[in-house]
């Protein structure tokens, strides 16, 4: 079930466009993403990296800048410690290449996701203190490491925490929170309360760079030459799946800028074992084709074959290994595949006995994808999803939410039932024992407030816009609006009724669409659907007419090009 929602939000369009030099429609779709004003406008069409925060303003960054010159200058050694996913990685590269490069003694160490779990355990520390490490610095991980990090301290080393995770929390009687943070040296995260860092939505990778800007500065050290970094970071923020709104969207659109000329061999191995060189890289190449590779290493092997190949000098020996990461992440498609129809079986069972929460049982499931087949399910279903499988002690899993169920908050309501957990108001993950498991399906569900209307998924439409309307021209300005991601979507575009002329069907697995389409103004255009061909003749039935939501492309063939609308939403109207 689908419910359409058209928005409405008030200016005066055509002014904000003749000021800027845009279209009204462009000048529309801008506030319909909350960029209100003439500053926040200038900046979300051409902001750069001189709009990004000093860093000096996030608490933490002076005395952990302090600390690491300190410990740089004397030699000590310093290992990160990062989670196993893109975000992890590359917030580990960029850590290791900026200290590396300014003389620093550095290692690094990414837990197994199998042996370790998230983040940063005693295991962990006892074997930085059997090597004699000096200093632990985290990134993307560490904030709910309480007890990890006290151990570390007990253990003399010194501990700084970078990360971007809410921050746990204590209720207490009144009902009033109090932050729980790490017994650390230094805890550097925006979404302190006490930080008051202007944009606080980064993601690992962003902290971590904002981090090394500051070093550099107190190094007296010149921060452009971390501007090659910036690639690294524009793929771990649209992997992190963060707002692409203010900094984040600068540092995206910075980073693709520059992602061709990159001097990172292992960065250009992976670009070109999946032929982006000679295309037009955007946020959905990082997103869907270049992060997957990155993620499949921590998935079935060890996240560290990913950090390893960004930092290979060897020109052939990281084209072999981008060529692994690449046949790793075609067999993790297999697995999420066959995965999500296990789940789907389940999920369909526990919708129908009323459970809003669908928490799903996979024992021969790979941990790893776990959280794949989740949000797979709740993109499906509309549901918020947790799928948990056999693990080392007990059972682990992930779980992916909707719009209007803090995951996070929720598992806090009911943490008496794991071993561990953390997470986003969107994604988290957690450990329980297995006898626990009827119990956190009753719990989770029994607290759940959602009803029906929030299971309805919700298609935002940007403008009722008929295809008389679309120009080349009109295509071309889209692109100011991109990266396209979270809080910055594709936009969306609508037309009531649309004769269908014709239909073709393509694709070895006939899932590919075309409609030859006419308006009522005689405007023809081509439309693309890609689903399964019975599923869509079976939806069209007899009719000949098509209301359907829609993003216009330029599609280009031997030479020629025309005018095409993908088709996201329909529904067949009669004549």
């Amino acid at each position: 079930m689908e419910q359409w929602y058209l928005y409405k939000k008030k200016a005066d369009f055509n002014q904000i466009g003749e000021k800027f030099n845009i279209d009204p429609v462009i000048a529309r779709l801008i506030r319909n993403r909350d960029v209100v004003g003439d500053e926040q406008i200038q900046q979300y069409l051409y902001g750069e990296l001189s709009d990004i925060s000093d860093p000096f303003l996030m608490k933490g960054v002076k005395e952990g800048v302090e600390i690491l010159k300190q410990k740089v200058q004397e030699g000590k050694t310093i290992r990160i410690i990062s989670d196993y996913d893109v975000d992890g990685v590359v917030s580990n590269y960029i850590l290791w290449k900026a200290i590396h490069d300014l003389g620093g003694k550095i290692d690094f160490q990414i837990p197994d996701r199998m042996k370790d779990g998230y983040g940063i355990n005693e295991n962990i520390i006892e074997k930085a203190v059997e090597d004699q490490v000096d200093t632990i610095l985290t990134c993307d991980n560490g904030i709910a490491a309480a007890d990890a990090v006290a151990y570390g301290k007990e253990h003399g080393l010194t501990m700084i925490i970078t990360d971007h995770h809410d921050v746990p929390f204590d209720t207490d009687e009144a009902g009033m929170r109090k932050e729980v943070l790490p017994p650390a040296d230094v805890v550097i995260n925006p979404k302190q309360e006490a930080c008051n860092y202007p944009y606080p939505l980064l993601c690992g990778a962003g902290v971590a760079f904002q981090f090394m800007r500051a070093f550099y500065q107190a190094m007296e050290e010149d921060e452009s030459q971390l501007e090659e970094l910036l690639s690294m970071l524009a793929i771990a923020t649209v992997c992190d799946v963060v707002d692409l709104t203010g900094e984040n969207r600068i540092f995206v659109k910075e980073g693709l800028r520059r992602i061709k000329d990159t001097q990172n061999i292992g960065l250009k191995a992976l670009l070109n074992v999946h032929d982006l060189m000679d295309k037009q890289i955007q946020s959905y190449a990082l997103g869907f084709i270049v992060g997957p590779c990155i993620n499949a290493s921590g998935r079935l092997e060890s996240a560290e074959k990913a950090l390893n190949l960004f930092l290979e000098e060897d020109e052939e020996k990281a084209k072999q290994t981008a060529e692994e990461l690449k046949e790793l992440n075609d067999l993790r498609k297999t697995m999420t595949e066959n995965g999500v129809k296990e789940a789907l079986g389940q999920a369909f069972e526990y919708e129908a006995k009323g459970d809003k929460v669908l928490v799903l049982y996979l024992p021969e499931c790979h941990e790893s994808i776990a959280g794949i087949i989740a949000g797979r399910i709740k993109d499906r279903l509309n549901h918020p999803a947790f799928v948990l499988t056999d693990a080392k002690e007990g059972i682990k899993g992930s779980g992916r939410s909707i719009e209007g169920y803090s995951m996070f908050e929720e598992m806090m309501k009911v943490k008496e039932v794991f071993t561990k957990f953390g997470g986003h108001p969107m994604a988290a993950g957690c450990s329980l024992k297995k006898e626990k498991l009827q119990e956190f399906r009753k719990k989770i569900n029994e607290n759940c407030a959602l009803e029906k209307k929030d299971f309805a998924k919700k298609v935002q439409i940007d403008i009722d816009m008929p295809v008389d309307y679309i120009t080349m021209d009109l295509i071309h300005q889209l692109s100011v609006l991109e990266p396209f991601g979270k809080e910055n979507k594709k936009p969306l575009f609508a037309h009531r009724k649309l004769k269908v002329e014709r239909v073709n069907v393509f694709g070895k697995n006939r899932n590919v669409i075309k409609l030859a389409l006419k308006s009522s103004q005689g405007t023809r255009i081509d439309g693309m659907i890609f689903e399964d061909e019975d599923e869509f003749r079976e939806k069209m039935g007899t009719s000949k007419y098509i209301t359907c939501t829609y993003y216009p492309v330029i599609n280009e063939y031997q030479g020629y090009k025309s005018l095409q609308i993908n088709i996201q939403n329909y529904f067949f109207v009669e004549g």
